[in-house]
């Protein structure tokens, strides 16, 4: 478990914790609202690892009982909320594990503390029951309700909690991470930094995965001989895509900085902008071979397919539209 000096990023949240424990107004529920893998998490944990430290200090010592107990998730006024149901918060979650437990006393620490990830599957039952909490909670309870969507809560929540949006984390900050941290070549990092879009969860999962860099090769393999491909070969590349369907939304987004590489290239002539440097040949070429017009035509054709799919259009009728419109401009 990280403590806030060890957070990337996310200065205004940290200060906003900092200064709650040294003016001592700690609110009774707080709202991280922010992406998957944005660091919502960490946050919390940090900030209730603070709050619990024996030192009293605005950061975690991380070396007394009670940061030690926090860093291996057995800090027992330290709870995290579960649920069986894999997209549901019922309304016997909350019942049994927050509101009847939130009665008794804190076992050995100041603050009694609830960290309920993905707050956003909480049904209306559910709300309506941690509402009853959060409008007379006890002086020591402190409620951390991490959501990607904080706009799917009850006014009556929205209005009882501090509301704290994740905000996207400086690519300069990720980028000297990742290759400090992991030890990737500055290629790499960035890729990963580009796709990431300041979230520092995803731009790890990006720079350490094997299947990133294999989705990768193959959408870039693709946007360099599309106009080569035959239309009667289209069916072939289509179940080749298809192969990737699970993370299709990332697999578009590569050929979006492509294409844009490609656009700014083409503007500019100038290569230090670029993510794919190391393919600066074919994207001179296609840069030269292609218009403005097209090349934009086939960024909205990449939004427009992404839409679609969201959608639940027949993935085969969106990959041949696309394909089609990236062979003819």
């Amino acid at each position: 478990m990280a403590g806030f000096k060890d957070i990337i990023g996310h200065e205004q949240i940290i200060e906003h914790f900092q200064n709650a424990i040294i003016l001592d107004k700690i609110s009774h529920a707080y709202i991280l609202n922010g992406p998957d893998k944005s660091g919502k998490m960490m946050l919390a944990e940090a900030f209730a690892t603070a709050l619990q430290c024996e030192k009293k200090g605005t950061e975690g010592c991380m070396e007394c009982h009670s940061c030690k107990q926090a860093s291996s998730h057995n800090q027992p006024d330290i709870i995290y909320l579960t649920h069986e149901k894999i997209n549901t918060i019922s309304v016997d979650d909350i019942r049994k594990q927050l509101n009847q437990d939130i009665i008794i006393k804190p076992y050995a620490s100041p603050y009694k503390i609830y960290i309920v990830d993905e707050a956003e599957k909480m049904n209306q039952q559910a709300q309506n029951a941690l509402l009853k909490t959060i409008e007379e909670p006890p002086a020591y309870a402190v409620i951390l309700l991490l959501t990607t969507n904080a706009d799917s809560f009850l006014p009556t929540i929205l209005s009882r909690c501090i509301r704290l949006n994740i905000k996207p984390v400086d690519d300069v900050k990720i980028r000297a991470f990742l290759m400090s941290k992991y030890l990737i070549t500055d290629y790499q990092a960035d890729i990963s930094v580009a796709f990431a879009q300041g979230n520092v969860g995803k731009a790890i999962q990006l720079s350490t995965s094997e299947h990133f860099n294999e989705l990768k090769d193959s959408a870039v393999q693709l946007a360099k001989r599309i106009k080569s491909v035959d239309v009667y070969e289209l069916g072939e590349v289509i179940k080749q895509i298809g192969e990737y369907k699970m993370s299709i939304n990332d697999y578009l987004d590569i050929m979006m900085v492509w294409y844009r590489d490609v656009l700014m290239y083409k503007a500019t002539m100038d290569i230090n902008g670029l993510i794919f440097k190391e393919h600066i040949y074919d994207i001179k070429k296609q840069a030269s071979n292609s218009s403005y017009h097209g090349i934009q035509k086939i960024l909205k054709a990449l939004e427009k397919a992404k839409i679609r799919l969201t959608a639940n259009v027949n993935f085969d009728i969106v990959m041949e539209l696309l394909l089609l419109t990236m062979k003819e401009n």
